[in-house]
């Protein structure tokens, strides 16, 4: 092959970091979600886990064990509807700050080896090991080796020729796999699989696949362009041709800019702006902090900042300002995202609120005097509560 592009996933990532912490919990259905409260109580005899079928609320699962999955519980699935599957699950709440230091962790020990990474999210990369020194299954190994050194974790791995083929080779021997895939085998390893798999091929477009008698990658590969340009139009359309037929251009980008970051939470029960004022303050001071933290962690100011809205009818809503001077500080984002909320409509209950920072420039000492806190564009006219004070 001409290139080695490998695609690393770090297994059960959420999950596996919390089995290092109690490792009492292997070969348990656990379920990661719920907004972080309180560790599990300690008793004489050990930890007092939560059960799953005790939850009440409307989290979702952030990640679960292997074991919870054979149950039908996946990520993105609500937490009342997992408990129903897996009554006697254990449920741990999520923990991001601790994941995010393994994520550097495993990253940090695949650079040593091969360093040219496109950073793909918390758990998982790219590598291109096209001019990395060694034979591929050996030198995949090494990485993966490194990576359990480095955190006592395991990770899965596909190696092909592009980045398309290597996500889907990593996905075939999970947990702990490894899996290198020629185009020669196109049509035994990646035919037969759903055409689902294919990343960008969501539930819709599936949906919509299937209705034209399209169910396996295998048929996506020979249906006739024409007929799905007809259906998905022509870029779309030209794209699930190439991609059933294993064909994928992109490079591995070991650096990418940022154009914005941004912290949210959805709230637990929906959050009334007057009657709920100061929970929504804490919370609002929480995501600017931890915004603040992110920018300087990644050495990034900002000269825009925005917030979102989402309330009880799903209804969502944006407003955003822009500051004299960019910023990291989180109480300058905290008085600018002030500013939008007073020009959002707080009449009505709220079940999620965002912050996000953006028109992002490198900078080794941002801004954080005073004047970085006056934005250029002011609220409307017009009441406004005194919320998040």
């Amino acid at each position: 092959m001409d290139r080695r592009i490998a695609h690393l996933d770090m297994d059960a990532f959420y999950a596996s970091v919390e089995l290092l912490r109690y490792p009492q919990l292997a070969g348990l259905a656990v379920v990661i979600g719920g907004r972080r409260r309180r560790a599990p109580s300690l008793r004489q005899d050990g930890p007092d886990f939560a059960r799953l079928r005790d939850y009440v609320g409307r989290g979702v699962a952030t990640t679960a064990t292997y074991e919870a999955r054979a149950l039908g519980v996946h990520s993105g699935m609500g937490l009342m509807k997992a408990a129903s599957l897996a009554p006697d699950a254990i449920l741990l709440p999520a923990d991001f700050e601790e994941y995010g230091r393994y994520s550097r962790r495993f990253k940090a020990a695949v650079a040593e080896i091969a360093p040219h990474i496109e950073d793909r999210g918390i758990d998982e990369i790219y590598i291109d090991l096209t001019d990395a020194p060694g034979e591929t299954v050996a030198l995949a190994q090494r990485i993966k080796d490194g990576v359990r050194r480095a955190t006592g974790l395991s990770c899965s791995m596909g190696v092909a020729p592009n980045k398309l083929l290597a996500k889907l080779a990593s996905e075939l021997q999970k947990p702990d796999g490894l899996t290198v895939l020629t185009h020669a085998e196109l049509a035994t390893h990646i035919w037969p699989l759903p055409a689902r798999r294919i990343n960008g091929v969501g539930p819709r477009t599936s949906t919509r696949l299937q209705a034209l008698g399209i169910h396996t990658i295998g048929e996506l590969a020979q249906a006739r362009v024409e007929t799905l340009v007809e259906r998905f139009g022509e870029r779309y359309g030209r794209w699930l041709a190439d991609a059933a037929n294993g064909r994928d251009e992109r490079p591995v980008v070991t650096e990418r800019e940022p154009k914005s970051i941004s912290r949210e939470t959805t709230f637990e029960r929906d959050l009334d702006p007057r009657h709920d004022r100061e929970a929504l303050s804490g919370i609002l001071l929480g995501l600017c902090e931890r915004l603040g933290d992110d920018l300087r962690r990644k050495g990034y100011a900002g000269r825009s900042v925005g917030v979102k809205l989402r309330y009880a009818d799903f209804r969502t809503v944006t407003r955003e300002t822009t500051l004299e001077q960019p910023t990291d500080d989180a109480q300058t984002i905290r008085s600018a995202a002030r500013q939008c909320l007073k020009r959002a409509p707080l009449d009505r209950k709220l079940r999620l609120l965002g912050v996000r920072v953006g028109s992002l420039a490198p900078a080794d000492r941002p801004a954080r005097d005073d004047q970085s806190a006056r934005a250029t564009t002011h609220s409307e006219a017009g009441e406004s509560l005194p919320l998040f004070e």
